[in-house]
């Protein structure tokens, strides 16, 4: 029988959140608290491609992990991999956007498409760097700008993914993150 105090069953037991961070001067690219680059954003060039996509690429391995494709300007789809429309994840569909609040509904593959059932919801204020994504009534991440004791003024360039513990993939959390604040990061 294994020891209640071993360090794999406490962590497995107690699962706890994981922070990432995202900044207005590398938005290329999330870090984990140590600095190391944990995912890398691929934005191709507005000059050099006319379709709108974004990669989300494993930093280690440099693999694609999810392509972002904008249909219009209130929708994305995310596929697995680089390419592929046989590989569909996910649907987003923006709901509300208004000047100091934005609302969107996640449509997971396999899920009903139906707009009263979405699989996830992100609302949030993108200026101030906030947005939270739901699955039902629980809180699966949340950004928030990073604030500094006996500081007055805060710095938007620079804030904090935290994802909590929950079955949703990490990967597709940064992906809607990147949605959610596609061209203002």
């Amino acid at each position: 029988m294994a020891n209640s105090s071993d360090p794999a069953i406490c962590s497995a037991a107690l699962p706890i959140a994981v922070d990432l961070f995202l900044s207005k001067e590398h938005p290329d690219y999330l870090t984990n608290s140590s600095g190391d680059i944990i995912y890398r954003i691929n934005r191709p060039s507005l000059k050099s491609s006319s379709v709108d996509k974004i990669v989300l690429l494993d930093a280690a391995a440099a693999d694609p992990l999810i392509s972002i494709f904008r249909v219009n300007k209130e929708s994305w789809q995310g596929f697995k991999g680089d390419v592929g429309e046989e590989d569909l994840l996910f649907k987003v569909q923006r709901t509300l956007n208004k000047l100091k609040r934005t609302e969107f509904k996640v449509f997971l593959v396999g899920e009903s498409l139906d707009d009263s059932n979405a699989s996830l919801e992100m609302k949030g204020w993108p200026f101030q760097r906030s947005c939270t994504i739901y699955k039902g009534n629980t809180i699966v991440a949340q950004t928030s700008l990073m604030h500094k004791l006996h500081q007055i003024w805060v710095r938007r360039g620079r804030f904090r993914l935290t994802i909590f513990p929950s079955p949703v993939d990490p990967a597709l959390i940064v992906a809607l993150v990147v949605i959610f604040f596609d061209g203002r990061m």
